[in-house]
């Protein structure tokens, strides 16, 4: 079974993996990924993808693209007469090259499909406050996230997950899920299902403007929303005219009440909390703009809450 492999960051990189370690069954004939680029700080030498530097350590041909609208694009992928293309976590397909292949074109997508169609699944199951998600694997159609349902599988969100945690797990799974989902394929046991476009959600790309924390909301919803982000691209908000990241927090309770306006800094036994809309929300860990991550009491020993406004309010 010849195999073209498509995808780019580290969530891919398993199923790679899995596939390559099934040789007597599949041959990968080609991976197909992302250009090289600074990928730890804006102005850093360019690196290799995480898929590339895995291909490349499994001693697979790459093919490096940002258009994969491209006619020379669908030339190189059909010049290497792939049987099936696997999609993990990679650009839109257009029609010219995902019907290249003859058993079709499957992509795996970090939700339990319609539900959390979009960029960012991983975030937004987490930031609603989901205690349920998983992987599916579905046939490319024109319309993004829309095609044929082919296997999914059920992971539990725990309480202590953040987005990196759960994207780990999820990776596993979606490798194990790729693999049967090929074997299904190969043997001719594919019994697909619609989606059922009354479950439809949204999981919309993570914006600036999405990712500020709005403190006049419940404590949990803010506790969810900073776990959905962490540790990458992270909830932020602003400290006198300063970014903060956050990427830990808990709602917690005080015997102190809630007064005042959402996004009070209420310094407590050495400890940080934040006022929202009915409690308190507890701040564990943090990054002030131009600073290290850091856990809330090393924050606190350089912090001389003298030196700001009374009451000092997060925005």
């Amino acid at each position: 079974m010849r195999i073209v492999f498509m995808g780019t960051p580290d969530f891919a990189v398993p199923s790679l993996r899995r596939i390559a370690s099934e040789g007597d069954s599949f041959d990968i004939v080609l991976v197909v990924t992302g250009p090289d680029k600074p990928r730890r700080k804006k102005h850093a030498p360019p690196e290799p993808t995480p898929v590339k530097k895995a291909a490349s350590e499994l001693g697979l041909p790459v093919y490096e693209t940002d258009d994969p609208a491209s006619p020379a694009f669908a030339a190189a992928v059909a010049a290497v007469k792939p049987d099936i293309i696997v999609v993990a976590a990679f650009r839109i397909l257009p029609p010219a090259v995902y019907k290249l292949a003859p058993l079709g074109a499957f992509n795996l997508h970090a939700s339990l499909l319609p539900a959390y169609r979009g960029a960012a699944p991983i975030n937004w199951a987490i930031i609603r406050g989901e205690n349920v998600t998983g992987v599916t694997t579905f046939f490319l159609q024109d319309r993004v996230d829309t095609g044929n349902i082919i296997l999914m599988h059920e992971v539990p969100v725990l309480p202590d997950d953040n987005a990196t945690s759960l994207a780990e797990k999820l990776s596993v799974a979606g490798a194990a899920l790729v693999a049967e989902t090929l074997r299904c394929i190969a043997s001719g046991r594919v019994d697909v299902r619609q989606q059922d476009s009354g479950l439809v959600s949204k999981a919309p790309k993570l914006t600036r403007e999405n990712t500020r924390i709005r403190w006049n909301s419940p404590a949990a919803p803010i506790c969810d929303f900073i776990r959905g982000l962490a540790m990458k691209p992270a909830a932020w908000t602003m400290l006198e005219g300063k970014s903060m990241k956050i990427y830990r927090a808990l709602q917690a309770g005080t015997n102190v009440e809630v007064g005042g306006m959402p996004g009070t800094v209420f310094v407590h036994e050495g400890r940080l909390f934040v006022s929202a809309m009915d409690g308190w929300v507890e701040i564990l860990q943090l990054q002030l703009e131009g600073k290290k991550i850091m856990d809330a009491a090393e924050f606190l020993r350089g912090f001389r809450q003298d030196e700001y406004p009374d009451p000092l309010v997060l925005v």
